[in-house]
């Protein structure tokens, strides 16, 4: 048995751990100009900034999953972002917004929020579906609340 995503007491785990979170909040919140203000003012390097941002998030006190946010790459062909919004929709989530880069040779980068509260599948589920689409060449998840 595989489990993609699991909820963990942050006392038990390597101080790091909270740590990127920590840097992850400077700058979201816009309290840092860039990534190497955040990591020099929680005391990490950047290496191990990058090495864990897209795989540790934190969960509030008493929230429920509701809203996600994916980043997804795609080959610039016409039809692509609308058959990943037909999936999303097909399985219950609801968009918030949408960030589409201008295609850079041949490929264009997507940020997606979506409502998850009444997706019919696991929000691992649906990466999977969405990374077999054809044209698409990554698919993360970024955040989820």
């Amino acid at each position: 048995m595989r489990f993609d995503y699991i909820v963990i007491n942050s006392e038990v785990l390597p101080e790091v751990y909270t740590k990127v979170l920590e840097a992850k909040e400077l700058i979201r919140t816009n309290r840092v100009k860039d990534v190497t203000e955040a990591v020099k003012a929680v005391g990490i390097s950047r290496s191990t900034f990058y090495k864990y941002r897209d795989h540790v998030f934190a969960l509030k006190e008493g929230m429920k999953g509701q809203k996600a946010t994916i980043s997804i790459v795609i080959i610039d062909k016409a039809g692509t972002l609308s058959d990943i919004l037909d999936n999303i929709a097909k399985h219950g989530g609801n968009i918030y917004t949408i960030n589409q880069d201008i295609p850079i040779n041949g490929a264009a980068y997507i940020n997606i929020t979506l409502d998850i509260a009444k997706l019919d599948i696991e929000i691992k589920e649906l990466i999977d579906i969405l990374s077999t689409l054809n044209n698409i060449i990554r698919v993360d998840l970024v955040a989820i609340e």
